[in-house]
């Protein structure tokens, strides 16, 4: 990508925020997951990188979460089959001995001018992959997870302003925003936290690779910054909420969004 994106490798700095912990992050192999997988080493916490098929990128992001001195586990598969989604947690589980935050991003988003035009097979998978997925990790995790533990969802501006020719996309991010402030409250009791963060345009792979050349040469001016974010930009909102200092909040939807307000 022109101009690379900045997952924060030189300039995130840790100070022992997570120290201990044990992290699994979808869709880390690159974007926002590699950047909030950097940020947890180097904030003290082992990481499980959760990625499709994108194993050069993996282990990428696996050298920079070892560099920072925390052991780093890469585990390839489709988190559209929920039995995939159950071997993440299981594999945490014996890798580390325990989770104590569960990072649910892995996304995919394609480009449609039309309603009919959108395949049946990609309205399915794209729900699974965005949204079920979610349903399927917390599930698998939660006999696993203790007071104090952190569920994290990326969401997005789209739940508010759905882009018409993302409308799978749109629907699941809604839906992450609504399963997230349902979990919440279920969850409370047991001391365990349920938040989503909620990026604007932010400059990763996935841009490129969904949308027309002249949409991705205009990315990210519609906001009041006028430009794109950085995946490094959202990784200290990501640490915030798996720390421990966010001890009182769940429910929460954080917006990095460049200035544009969400509801």
């Amino acid at each position: 990508m022109q101009p690379t994106p900045d997952h924060g490798e030189e300039s995130y700095r840790g100070s022992g925020r997570l120290e201990g912990k044990k992290a699994v992050v979808t869709g880390g192999d690159s974007g926002i997951g590699r950047a909030v997988a950097i940020a947890y080493a180097r904030e003290g916490a082992d990481v499980l990188v959760s990625y499709l098929d994108e194993h050069e990128d993996a282990r990428e992001t696996a050298r920079l979460v070892e560099q920072a001195g925390r052991k780093a586990v890469l585990l390839a598969g489709d988190l559209a089959v929920p039995a995939h989604c159950r071997e993440v947690v299981a594999t945490a589980l014996k890798e580390f001995g325990g989770l104590d935050v569960l990072v649910s991003n892995a996304a995919q988003q394609m480009t449609h001018n039309s309603l009919e035009e959108i395949p049946d097979e990609e309205w399915d998978r794209t729900l699974a992959v965005n949204l079920s997925a979610l349903f399927h990790l917390c599930k698998a995790a939660l006999p696993h997870l203790r007071a104090g533990a952190s569920i994290i969802a990326s969401t997005s501006i789209n739940s508010d302003m759905p882009p018409p020719q993302l409308l799978p996309y749109d629907v699941t991010k809604a839906g992450i925003a609504n399963f997230v402030g349902a979990a919440s409250q279920l969850l409370a009791d047991r001391g365990i936290r349920v938040n989503s963060v909620a990026p604007g345009p932010i400059w990763t792979p996935l841009i490129p690779a969904t949308m027309p050349e002249e949409d991705v040469a205009s990315f990210g001016k519609q906001v009041p910054m006028g430009r794109p974010g950085q995946p490094a930009e959202l990784a200290p909102v990501y640490v915030m909420l798996a720390s421990d200092e966010s001890s009182y909040v769940s429910g929460a939807r954080i917006a990095v969004t460049g200035g544009q307000p969400i509801l």
